[in-house]
């Protein structure tokens, strides 16, 4: 591949679209702040799940075109380490094996640890030689900037279940502050999940058990989400 043939166009969120910018030379604030590049519309008899999620991260809509695309989602916006996400952030162009190739990746995260694209595809495609080899130049063309690629799959049933279940939750707007802070000064490390109402006698029990959600969502109370949440599932104060 001639990484000098790689180049960039994505959208301005005014409708403009920018095209062929030197892939080594754009800022990734231009990239954050794109809008999808590709648009898409519900129809009868669709093969794709498509859809738009309300983002606690970004306080806004994000689109996805597939269900593993809502699910990588969910995990993004559960993740305290991301701290922005654009759906279809851009098209990559580039020369490889001779002829132009083209790709929209399905996400750009900005983390703590820096830019992050990510392809969402499930696990039994990968292997088909047409997909491996365009995740395979499109992860050079990002690692070449040093920035991190993944390709997400199927994520573990039960740690996406009770993150779909911890969304419900997100919006802060709807919690009390003052019960949120009482939870908190509380030391509920090591409390067992049902056992955390009991501690509140003066609260509402469906207040409580609510803003608990709440604190695991933003990850200030966390547990093991490995396995289904119940009631006896240990809390545990972030570190």
């Amino acid at each position: 591949m001639d990484e000098a043939s790689v180049t960039v166009s994505f959208r301005r969120r005014s409708g403009e679209c920018v095209e062929e910018r030197a892939w080594r030379t754009v800022p990734v604030e231009l990239l954050e702040s794109a809008a999808p590049w590709r648009t898409f519309r519900w129809y009868k008899g669709q093969k794709h799940y498509s859809g738009i999620y309300w983002s606690a991260t970004v306080r806004e809509h994000v689109i996805y075109e597939s269900r593993l695309e809502l699910a990588r989602l969910l995990f993004a916006d559960f993740d305290p380490a991301v701290r922005s996400i654009v759906a279809q952030p851009f098209l990559l162009k580039a020369e490889v094996d001779g002829k132009l190739r083209k790709h929209i990746p399905d996400y750009l995260l900005i983390t703590e640890q820096g830019p992050m694209v990510v392809d969402v595809k499930p696990l039994h495609r990968l292997s088909k030689p047409d997909v491996a080899f365009t995740f395979d130049w499109t992860r050079r063309v990002v690692e070449s900037r040093g920035w991190q690629y993944e390709v997400s799959s199927e994520p573990p049933t039960a740690q996406l279940e009770n993150i779909r279940f911890l969304a419900g939750y997100r919006r802060n707007w709807l919690f009390s502050l003052d019960l949120l802070d009482e939870l908190l000064g509380a030391d509920l490390d090591g409390t067992p999940l049902g056992q955390v109402p009991g501690r509140f006698p003066g609260r509402a029990e469906p207040h409580v058990r609510s803003a608990v959600h709440h604190l695991l969502w933003t990850g200030r109370l966390v547990t093991d989400l490995d396995q289904p949440l119940s009631p006896s599932r240990v809390l545990r104060t972030a570190s």
